[in-house]
């Protein structure tokens, strides 16, 4: 139970295995998961480790597993499994390989012969659509020499030219490149050339990309070799694919016979080949997941052993751990099982090493815990064995959380989140979402249940849902004795926009106050928030100044831990001498005026805030401000001289002591650690001053509670009297279609503003509270976490290392 409030106590222990055993040994602590491994070659680059050439081969398997998971993710669907595979053997490893590059290798070969099987179908097809196309093209041959070739037209007027033969060269390009290439052509032969193109009907895929692919068919009509070689670079430039074209009709009816043939024969192979790199796929779909696990585990193994030593007889393996001492039976059974699996009859040695080196951290959690101890390390993993505040922030954190949240309505949609969420969570966890965001409320689901608990709690106490009132036990307060009295009548009314209830009148007040929470005739009253503003106030205050004087406590439990008695006398002491003086003699106030003065006396309670400033001036000629009960003056006198003295018995004791018994074990001792008297001293002044000053700052900070609650509250009161009142000013069927639309608006702002803006609000000021004015009285945080080897961390990519 110890383990709940202080870290787990830890042991570093060298472990001793035979060679032959220690990968098998190591894959069991892995299993384990509550060993953390040294790395004693620090100094050694990791390209010269012993094991350097095994994690190549796992890295090697990794990018083969990689490749093929790409080939699998269009249609393929992976196998998973409910459990994860035992961590092979190292012979396994052979197999696996020899498996796995052999698949690699076919795989490769299918791809290469249907990306050129594709490449041949692709240009068939162009070839197929440019044969068909061209023959339009042909139809107009005999208008080249029109009015729009004006260049050529003088071209043929020459006798040369006119003897000369029209060529032409077709092709295919891609389609967002035709007007570029159109306008280079004319530019660069001076318009002596006649291009006609036309688009074809179906897109083609590439067979690299397998993307599709929209082009054109074109065709050019020239005169000479000149610019027969000039048109050909500007399509190599362009990348269009040129392909031979017969002149004849015949000729182009027949080549397209053949190219149907040929493009049918290319199909039944595609289809044979894409059905045999399917069945490979398949095959190793059902072994990929497995795979892939398995080999996360192996070089995780050869990683830990890279960071072990291995003796001058390259015969044993020597290792330092850290584990908990409570989990030593356990990782020794799991070392024999090691032994057992790997054959060996030498077990496996483990021998405690003693050291000043600080142990790692380890504060054990389940799914509950878990969200609240990270609160706690975002801020700093806390010392070996020193307070956790973790257990207390269960409670603590949601209800300082509730404090500036509070609101039934919110809080039960809170609730309602949390609440789905816990009981869908076996579901919501297969799914292994990737979103940063979900994973975090997923994360924090017990959190946000409890929070939305308290928050519930809280809305019952300031009697607010949805900035409204419960009447629920009935209101102390009656206004019908009020007119029965005739204190109020039809022109009292009449002359009155503000009445106020008068207690010493019989039946008004009913003597005893509304049960629980707040009266629901504050709802109604106009110096509502004045009333609500002076009691969340001092109730912040209040659960302030207690939050520290916590912490103070907690603080005494570390000096006794830590066996440092000094610390107690010297620090703990004076320091909730200073505290209680000071700031649980003004809680004594706040809660002392709130006794003692009812509805009756209330009109002559004295200021606290008067008393509390004329305390530390030691002023007391002020008839005005009347005391709180008798010989307040002798007590508060006692109080603040009790607090001065706390101040020079926290900062010049302790130093001096220190430097005594300094001395003293040096007379003892010759080599001993070096003293900096002048450095303790500055320490131990800055540890009083922050302390004295933090005691007013931090209670001052704690008046966030305050505001924050006042702001939620001002909020959704607006809400409802610019939003959701407006939905009950119409009636018959067009009011239920008006309040039905402003109901999903009011939903939706209440949603967006309210729970996520203001939630996210009130939950990073608890956590400034939690963090800096609780944790700051005992908690260090100059910790390490304790990081063990775990396949579980490793595989669900969770893992510290």
């Amino acid at each position: 139970m110890a383990s709940v409030f202080r870290s787990e106590e830890m042991s570093l222990m060298q472990l001793f295995l035979q060679v032959e055993a220690a990968y098998c040994c190591v894959a069991e602590l892995g299993e384990l998961g509550l060993v953390q491994f040294r790395d004693l070659n620090v100094n050694v680059n990791s390209f010269q480790r012993k094991f350097v050439n095994e994690v190549r081969r796992c890295e090697s398997l990794e990018r083969i597993l990689r490749f093929l998971e790409k080939e699998m993710e269009d249609n393929v669907e992976i196998v998973k499994l409910e459990k994860y595979p035992e961590t092979p053997l190292p012979r396994e490893m052979i197999d696996m390989e020899t498996v796995l590059e052999k698949l690699e290798a076919e795989l490769l070969e299918a791809n290469q012969n249907q990306q050129t099987l594709k490449q041949n179908f692709l240009e068939l097809t162009e070839l197929k659509h440019l044969l068909k196309k061209t023959q339009d093209f042909f139809e107009v041959r005999d208008d080249f020499f029109s009015e729009d070739t004006s260049g050529l037209l003088e071209l043929r007027s020459t006798p040369a030219a006119a003897a000369a033969k029209l060529g032409f060269t077709a092709g295919v390009i891609k389609r967002e490149r035709m007007i570029p290439f159109e306008r280079l052509l004319w530019r660069a032969c001076r318009g002596n050339i006649y291009l006609r193109y036309t688009e074809m009907d179906t897109p083609l895929e590439d067979p690299v990309t397998r993307e599709e692919v929209k082009k054109n068919v074109f065709i050019i009509f020239y005169q000479g070799e000149q610019l027969k070689q000039k048109i050909k670079k500007i399509c190599d430039g362009f990348r269009a694919t040129v392909y031979p074209c017969p002149e004849s009709a015949t000729e182009r009816r027949e080549m397209l016979d053949g190219v149907n043939t040929r493009i049918e024969d290319l199909n039944t192979v595609i289809t044979q080949t894409e059905s045999h790199r399917q069945r490979l796929l398949r095959e190793a779909a059902a072994n990929l997941w497995s795979w892939g696990i398995k080999v996360k585990k192996i070089k995780a193994i050869y990683h830990i052993l890279n960071c072990c030593n291995i003796d001058v007889t390259q015969q044993c393996v020597i290792a330092e751990i850290w584990f908990p001492v409570a989990d030593a039976g356990r990782i020794k059974k799991a070392l024999h099982q090691g032994m057992e699996r790997s054959g060996s009859t030498i077990a496996p040695i483990l021998t405690a090493i003693h050291t000043r080196m600080a142990p790692p951290t380890f504060n054990r959690t389940n799914k509950f815990t878990a969200g609240f101890q990270n609160i706690v390390d975002a801020y700093g993993v806390g010392n070996y064995r020193e307070m956790n505040p973790a257990p207390y922030t269960i409670i603590t954190f949601p209800f300082l959380f509730a404090v500036m949240f509070g609101d039934c309505g919110h809080g039960a949609v809170m609730l309602g989140f949390a609440l789905w969420m816990v009981i869908n969570e076996k579901s919501l966890l297969a799914q292994k979402s990737t979103n940063e965001i979900w994973n975090t409320f997923f994360s924090g689901r017990y959190l946000i249940l409890l929070m939305g608990i308290f928050s519930m709690y809280t809305g019952f106490i300031y009697n607010d849902c949805f900035s409204k009132s419960f009447n629920i036990f009935g209101s102390s307060w009656h206004i019908i004795p009020m007119f029965k009295n005739s204190t109020w009548n039809k022109d009292v009314l009449l002359d009155n926009t503000v009445l106020q209830l008068d207690p010493a009148v019989p039946g008004v007040y009913s003597g005893n106050p509304y049960p629980f929470g707040i009266d629901p005739i504050w709802n109604v009253a106009s110096n509502k928030l004045t009333f609500l503003n002076s009691y969340k106030m001092k109730m912040s205050v209040v659960i302030g100044i207690v939050h520290m004087i916590f912490g103070v406590i907690l603080s005494l439990f570390n000096h006794i831990y830590f066996k440092k008695y000094i610390n107690i006398i010297l620090q703990f002491i004076p320091e909730m001498i200073f505290i209680i003086s000071l700031f649980g003699y003004l809680v004594f106030m706040i809660i002392f005026k709130w006794c003692h003065f009812d509805v009756h006396s209330s009109q002559s309670a004295p200021s606290i805030l008067i008393h509390f400033i004329n305390m530390f001036l030691f002023n007391y000629s002020d008839t005005s401000n009347a005391p709180l009960y008798l010989h307040q003056k002798e007590v508060q006198s006692f109080l603040v001289i009790f607090a001065l003295i706390a101040v020079p018995w926290m900062l010049l004791i302790k130093p001096f002591i220190l430097r005594a018994n300094h001395q003293k074990a040096r007379r003892m001792v010759r080599d001993g650690d070096q003293f900096n008297f002048g450095d303790t001293f500055v320490h131990q002044a800055i540890h009083t001053i922050e302390y004295c000053l933090g005691c007013i700052s931090n209670t001052a900070s704690y008046l966030r509670l305050w505001a924050l609650s006042l702001a939620h509250a001002q909020l959704s009161e607006v809400l409802w009297t610019m939003v959701m009142h407006n939905g009950f000013n119409s009636s018959g069927w067009a009011g239920l279609i008006i309040i039905f639309i402003i109901f999903a608006a009011f939903a939706v702002l209440t949603v967006a503003i309210l729970l996520v803006m203001e939630g996210l609000s009130a939950f990073l000021h608890a956590l400034r509270l939690h963090w800096v004015e609780f944790q700051n009285k005992f908690y260090v945080g100059a910790g390490y976490k304790f990081s063990p080897f775990s396949f579980k961390h490793i595989i669900d990519g969770t893992s510290e290392e």
